[in-house]
């Protein structure tokens, strides 16, 4: 049987900073929203918003959450390679967000998010704090810690992750994530429905 690759045309190669600006105005617009409207959804300013679909400025993590709550889209929305059909997703072909200032890493290791599964592997570094939100619909979640340490909080209960850990949780109850020492944590994150 002969493997199949898939083809990596220019669209593909678009930076971040463009796929949002692209996917932003898009989105809005199918929502019939204005900058203004969409500025009082997210609490962000209309100017702020503008620059990002003109591609000039990049959001932060917790600007860019905002924005894909605002426009009920997840956070891969705004990388996502529309039309890809290939069930592979290749090591070198993944869809992958990095947030500012970079200490989190995010890599979609399904082909899209037009399924009832979200499955990613994430690179965290302890700068990076608490980089949750509790998501507004909920979510069966499993976390498959492959090195690192994790403190998960779900409720009132920490929970402490070593390599080869695992934990699973409904979205509602998670309160924080962070990355613990000075070793970045990376773990494969499993969702149902896709929210991130």
């Amino acid at each position: 049987m002969a493997k199949q690759r898939s083809s990596k045309s220019t669209k593909d190669n678009e930076s971040l900073p463009q796929l949002i600006g692209k996917r932003l105005r898009k989105r809005r617009q199918e929502l019939e929203l204005t900058l203004d409207g969409l500025a009082e959804k997210t609490g962000l300013t209309a100017s702020f918003l503008s620059l990002l679909e003109r591609d000039i400025n990049n959001p932060s993590l917790d600007s860019l959450r905002k924005i894909a709550e605002a426009l009920e889209v997840p956070l891969f929305y705004f990388s996502e390679i529309n039309g890809q059909t290939n069930p592979v997703v290749r090591r070198d072909e993944r869809i992958r967000i990095t947030f500012p200032p970079g200490d989190i890493t995010t890599e979609l290791l399904v082909p899209n998010l037009r399924n009832r599964l979200e499955i990613f592997i994430a690179h965290i570094h302890a700068s990076a704090g608490n980089f949750v939100r509790t998501p507004k619909h909920d979510s069966e979640e499993c976390i498959y810690l492959m090195s690192g340490t994790l403190r998960v909080v779900l409720n009132e209960t920490e929970y402490l992750l070593n390599e080869g850990d695992s934990i699973y949780f409904h979205g509602s109850t998670l309160r924080e994530i962070n990355a613990i020492g000075k070793k970045e944590a990376v773990f494969i994150s499993v969702i149902t429905p896709p929210i991130l």
